[in-house]
């Protein structure tokens, strides 16, 4: 019985010190899993769109398939550019590209560099005040609102397939 107790100890021992060093900063890989999480749903999104479909719009007064596909690639390039401390690296991507290859491409080089600035990131850094639109804010609460934009519209992606009998990537069997 003590040898079973021993064992159990030394069992949630391990256990609990490869979770410590698995979330040294959990604050941090929140925001990478869900960056993740939508990234791939968006490059999904704008694979599965057709050309054609790129201009398309549900309401003459709204974005256009393709350019909510570039108000996303422009957002995420701003956004993690401010968390970065740094200056976009690209922009003016809505009002300049059409094409389902150009748009693609842009929406994929802006996951890329959001993904580069949320690798060098930690929660003490995170913390760090940067300048937003909105206000002085935190490093990470910053990538946190570009997780929170990118699915505002992804959900009018979403709402432009079903209206199109398309069924979004985030539905599809195998989900996000």
């Amino acid at each position: 019985m003590k040898l079973i107790h021993t064992l159990s100890v030394c069992a949630a021992l391990v256990a609990t010190t490869s979770l410590a060093s698995a979330q040294s900063d959990p604050a941090t890989a929140a925001v990478k899993t869900q960056f993740g999480m939508i990234s791939g749903v968006m490059a999904k999104t704008a694979e599965k769109i057709p050309e054609a479909m790129y201009s398309f719009k549900a309401t003459p007064e709204v974005r256009s398939m393709g350019q909510l596909i570039g108000h996303i690639a422009d957002s995420q390039f701003s956004m993690c550019a401010a968390a970065a401390g740094e200056k976009a690296p690209q922009g003016g991507i809505e009002k300049s590209m059409t094409s389902k290859a150009d748009l693609s491409k842009a929406l994929a080089d802006s996951s890329a560099y959001c993904n580069t600035v949320i690798a060098g990131m930690t929660d003490a850094k995170g913390m760090e005040i940067v300048k937003f639109f909105t206000g002085p804010t935190p490093r990470l609460f910053v990538l946190s609102f570009n997780v929170s934009h990118s699915y505002e519209h992804y959900g009018n992606l979403v709402t432009y397939m079903r209206l199109n009998k398309m069924v979004p990537p985030s539905s599809e069997r195998s989900g996000m």
